[in-house]
């Protein structure tokens, strides 16, 4: 259920609505709007009375969700939610571009790469510290080492940064360095790592899993909100099919229905959803016209030489060419890129 506030209650008001739903045994949600608070209800097992809320002081209206995942929906906050990560601004119309590495694997490799992005436009950083991989002989990364390398690039360049955090063991000492935590593919499930980086609340890229239905991608986004964490983005980067000449299949066209299902901004990687770096670029283009919240992409100086998913990685040449398309796609739908 959604406890709808007038736009004149007080907090008072708000206080008194969420020590009744205490009272009930429920746990109350405070959802900040752009014009009132709404209080959304979890933890009931069946449809509630609006009766038991109607008649409190400063109560507009008590509606029913319909949605399993509830906090993360349309239903329970209308207007797009907006993470401001170092002045950098997710959601609510603008376009981001996020580049960087997929692993940091020295300090000249990081920050030529860093400048660069920087320089054709990109506002976030991506790289990899903790490297979750499929085979255990490949390269991990250099873990604090790396974190490191990144913090510099940030001093160097003014960008945030975003890397992975693949466990609950090492998720202390990501925090400590990331502006933005990236809950990986493979960890889409992990609920006890979307609890944890939900009460830390830090922003939050949740990656869809290979072969996670949209359901299933909304109810983990969800496991983090409920911990009081709004700052939550969803990347589709590509699920599993039976398709063997891409990575994976970059499913654009759920991008549509999650604009109107969900408040929270959407991201699309197609550096993973193809695996194809000439791919990259057509893929970029199509998910930028639908509008999406933000982009993130791999550029490596020398992809054949990179440590990780060289294949799909950007040269820098094919990185300024493509910000000069993104600017094309952005302008002629009216958007900014931020």
């Amino acid at each position: 259920m959604l406890i709808v506030m007038s736009s004149t209650a007080t907090p008072d008001h708000v206080r008194g609505v969420c020590d009744r739903v205490r009272e009930l045994g429920l746990t109350p949600n405070e959802i900040p709007g752009a014009v009132r608070v709404a209080i959304g209800i979890t933890g009931n097992k069946g449809a509630l009375d609006p009766a038991l809320f109607n008649r409190l002081p400063g109560v507009q209206e008590a509606v029913a969700v319909s949605k399993p995942w509830k906090l993360v929906s349309r239903e329970v906050k209308p207007d797009d939610t907006v993470i401001d990560v170092r002045g950098v601004k997710i959601g609510g119309g603008a376009l981001v571009m996020m580049a960087g590495p997929c692993s940091v694997e020295s300090r000249e490799q990081v920050l030529s790469t860093a400048r660069h992005v920087r320089e054709q436009g990109a506002r976030i950083l991506r790289g990899g510290a903790f490297k979750p991989r499929t085979s255990p002989y490949d390269f991990q990364g250099l873990r604090e080492e790396g974190l490191a390398l990144l913090a510099e690039a940030r001093d160097v360049t003014g960008m945030p940064i975003i890397t992975e955090v693949k466990d609950t063991e090492t998720l202390k000492v990501v925090a400590e360095v990331a502006d933005i935590l990236q809950i990986g593919a493979r960890n889409m499930q992990n609920f006890s790592l979307l609890e944890a980086v939900g009460a830390l609340g830090k922003p939050v890229m949740l990656k869809r899993g290979i072969a996670s239905t949209v359901n299933e991608w909304l109810m983990a986004a969800e496991y983090v909100v409920s911990r009081g964490n709004y700052q939550v983005m969803l990347c589709e980067r590509g699920i599993r099919t039976f398709e063997t000449m891409t990575r994976n299949t970059l499913d654009l066209g759920v991008l549509p229905i999650l604009r109107g299902i969900t408040h929270l901004p959407i991201v699309v990687d197609p550096s993973h959803g193809t695996g194809v770096a000439r791919a990259v670029g057509p893929m970029t283009r199509a998910a930028a016209a639908t509008g999406v919240d933000g982009i993130i992409v791999e550029v490596h100086p020398n992809p054949s030489k990179a440590l990780s998913d060289g294949p799909q990685a950007l040269t820098f040449d094919m990185f300024t060419e493509l910000m000069g398309d993104v600017r094309n796609v952005t302008a002629a739908l009216g958007q900014t890129l931020g």
